[in-house]
């Protein structure tokens, strides 16, 4: 990895959301609660979602191309603990999930589709063999 070098003090960054589209704005937001994600606010068809640290602002608006190649990486701890509860969800709101599997990348994670298209795929670190 090559070495980094601070951004000045006035270049200080605090946090980067992406804005998730939505098809059915009230679905999603039903999605999203259900997935374990608490929603902080809603305002002027923007919805503020966050777990622990981790957040993302839900639209209202959609696109199906946009919405179709949105993808959302969500890094946890427990991945398996992810996907048990996704897929009561994903049953419940009829979209596709894949199986848990160890990625070449040194991750185990799932895909899971929310009811607009956006594929998110969760992801949990693995150990990195020696060189």
């Amino acid at each position: 990895m090559a070495a980094t070098t601070p951004n000045p003090p006035l270049l200080a960054t605090v946090e980067i959301k992406a804005f998730v589209p939505a098809r059915d704005f009230e679905t999603s937001m039903r999605f999203y609660e259900a997935l374990g994600f608490t929603r902080a606010s809603v305002f002027d068809g923007i919805a503020y979602f966050h777990c622990g640290e981790s957040s993302f602002l839900l639209q209202d608006f959609y696109v199906r191309e946009h919405a179709d190649n949105f993808q959302m990486h969500l890094l946890v701890e427990n991945v398996e603990a992810w996907y048990e509860t996704a897929r009561g969800v994903a049953e419940r709101f009829g979209v596709a999930i894949g199986e848990p599997a160890d990625r070449p990348w040194a991750m185990r994670d799932f895909t899971l589709c929310d009811p607009s298209g956006v594929l998110w795929r969760i992801a949990q670190n693995l150990p990195r063999p020696p060189p």
